[in-house]
């Protein structure tokens, strides 16, 4: 299921800070690590954007939409919500602004508080980087054995 995200409301929530300059593109990197290990689609909204910023880009797997000063993420994504009509019951909302899961309620969407979705995120990478760990060691067996093999070539 594609996930639409309010992107200033899940920043702090992970930590990140808002005053950071990076802290959009930090997000998106992080969103994309999880768009890539779950096989998501993501769009995250950002507002505040400058005029010569705003637009909507394409950052690696995920879509961002910039919003200009003077209109808010969240009246984008409603605007996003009611343009899907139907198939917005096949989405996930990430927010934990109430009149933005209350635009996806209206429209059918599944709703996700930034809070959930940190921890989906966080399980989702950690369970990765515990694989990764476990398939970087090596059981004391498997060093006998290559010992065992260095030895012979020696002979």
């Amino acid at each position: 299921m594609p996930y639409l995200i309010d992107g200033h409301n899940l920043i702090p929530k992970l930590g990140l800070k808002l005053s950071d300059p990076d802290d959009e593109l930090e997000l998106a990197r992080i969103l994309q690590e999880f768009a890539r290990l779950r096989r998501q689609q993501i769009e995250v909204y950002f507002d505040g954007a400058p005029p010569a910023s705003a637009g909507t880009r394409k950052l690696g797997t995920i879509k961002a939409h910039f919003i200009s000063l003077g209109t808010s993420a969240d009246s984008a994504m409603r605007a996003r919500l009611n343009n899907m009509a139907k198939s917005a019951k096949n989405w996930t909302v990430v927010s934990s602004d109430r009149e933005v899961q209350s635009a996806a309620k209206v429209n059918s969407a599944k709703v996700v508080s930034s809070e959930e979705f940190v921890k989906l995120l966080q399980e989702t990478l950690n369970a990765v980087n515990k694989k990764n760990r476990e398939e970087k060691s090596i059981s004391a067996k498997e060093v006998e054995e290559w010992l065992k093999v260095f030895r012979e070539e020696k002979k």
